[in-house]
């Protein structure tokens, strides 16, 4: 399992993750009136797993998520679980896709509101060239919001290659990246053999939107606009491959979660132009919701996670943390997968995922003045990772015979020393969790 990634060894990246945070400690866990239920999906486009349920493409996740949605579950992101970037061959689990499901717990308030379920779509759009750019992405979101003005909400985008039969042969779609040459430093068990003269991939964007019957759609689902915000990142590279990154996440995203906007999605120009230096930062967009019926204004956490793959499970990731804070009202509208992959000590294969939680900001905060610029600092507490149990508010197995991952885990936030959410005075704050 080595092959020119190397583990996890200094105690920043070793920590299980860190959270950053508009708020302290204390005023992330305050009690809301709404609390969130998730569920967390594994798909695979490569055959079925004990704990993974097989596609053949996820423009069939409309009917396989349909069991969870007659519950009230809405799909809130999807992302690939490994992304491989910068390599001319995929890595292992480059096929497996996370599907989140949110809804509001059940109670006689919320019992009304499934009658209005909406409808999950989804678009394959073809993309010009063979990478995204970012006159790319603002046509994307122009068409969006084309889309948006006929009564849809967008929930997100999978960006994936999908190639014809070419000399007998079927090649499966993956996600797409230009990528650089190949060295064999780089080369790593379990890639598919992919042969250059017979491989013609197509770039495509699987967009994802809800739609209601006429009549039924929620007032602040309607009207919906959609824009874009500033994205970057440094980053430290092995090579052409990012073995590590850097952002300023709350002050990238503050001006626009004080406009009550929502982040929906983002998009990352992880690859390097044939020929260009390689740089020491990256960018990308970030692509905000806001809804016609003027919302409060949002705090956010954003937590950076190592995913851990053992065999071909998932065996530790941001899941204890995400049923953690869904008892105190956080919602989660997107997670950002990165192109950092390591092993941890034991030989598994790690990877990055950064999570975007938001909550309305709550009435004793909403009239004091709120930073206009926020900074993060490193406060580095460890604490232990706890070990998911098996319960969850569904039937056994999950619903339809879908394995699930979620329920509720015993409070991430308790393991955290105490104070491990302080900050300096209108500076937003990091733990490692």
């Amino acid at each position: 399992m080595g092959c020119g990634l190397r583990k996890l060894e200094d105690p920043e990246d070793s920590s299980p993750g860190k959270i950053y945070s508009t708020l302290k400690r204390p005023q992330v866990e305050t009690k809301t009136d709404t609390v969130y239920e998730y569920v967390l999906l594994d798909f695979s486009l490569e055959g079925s797993r004990p704990t993974v349920q097989y596609v053949s493409s996820l423009s069939e996740l409309p009917q396989a998520l349909q069991p969870y949605y007659t519950q009230g579950y809405l799909l809130a992101a999807l992302h690939p679980i490994i992304l491989s970037v910068g390599r001319t061959r995929s890595l292992p689990f480059s096929l497996l896709y996370r599907a989140i499901l949110a809804r509001p717990r059940p109670s006689k308030q919320t019992a009304s509101m499934y009658h209005s379920v909406p409808v999950l779509r989804v678009e394959e759009w073809p993309l010009p060239g063979d990478s995204l750019t970012a006159d790319t992405v603002r046509a994307l979101i122009d068409r969006v919001n084309s889309s948006a003005r006929g009564g849809v909400r967008f929930i997100g985008s999978v960006l994936q290659q999908v190639s014809g039969i070419t000399n007998g042969r079927v090649h499966s779609p993956r996600r797409a990246c230009r990528s650089p040459p190949r060295t064999p430093p780089e080369t790593l068990p379990g890639d598919r053999e992919l042969d250059d003269n017979t491989y013609s991939p197509d770039l495509r964007l699987l967009v994802f939107f809800h739609s209601w019957a006429p009549g039924c759609a929620p007032l602040d689902s309607l009207g919906c606009q959609y824009h874009q915000g500033a994205l970057s990142m440094r980053v430290s590279r092995k090579g052409h491959v990012v073995s590590a990154l850097e952002a300023d996440w709350l002050e990238l995203t503050a001006a626009y979660y004080r406009k009550g906007w929502s982040l929906v999605d983002s998009f990352v120009y992880w690859d390097t132009p044939k020929g260009e230096p390689v740089p020491r930062s990256l960018e990308g967009l970030f692509v905000y919701e806001e809804r016609s019926t003027s919302p409060p204004a949002n705090d956010t956490i954003v937590v950076e996670q190592w995913t851990v793959i053992e065999d071909s499970n998932v065996k530790t990731d941001y899941g204890p943390l995400l049923h953690t804070l869904a008892e105190f009202g956080w919602l989660l509208t997107c997670v950002l997968p990165t192109p950092i992959i390591r092993h941890d000590s034991d030989g598994n294969l790690a990877t990055k995922h950064v999570v975007f939680l938001q909550r309305p900001v709550r009435g004793e905060t909403a009239g004091q003045p709120r930073n206009q610029s926020v900074s993060s600092h490193s406060v580095s507490r460890a604490a232990s990772s706890p070990d998911p149990p098996d319960t969850l508010a569904l039937p056994a197995g999950g619903i339809g015979g879908f394995p699930v991952f979620g329920g509720g885990y015993p409070s991430s936030l308790s393991h955290m020393e105490e104070g491990g959410f302080e900050q300096d005075e209108g500076k937003a704050e990091v733990t490692c969790m």
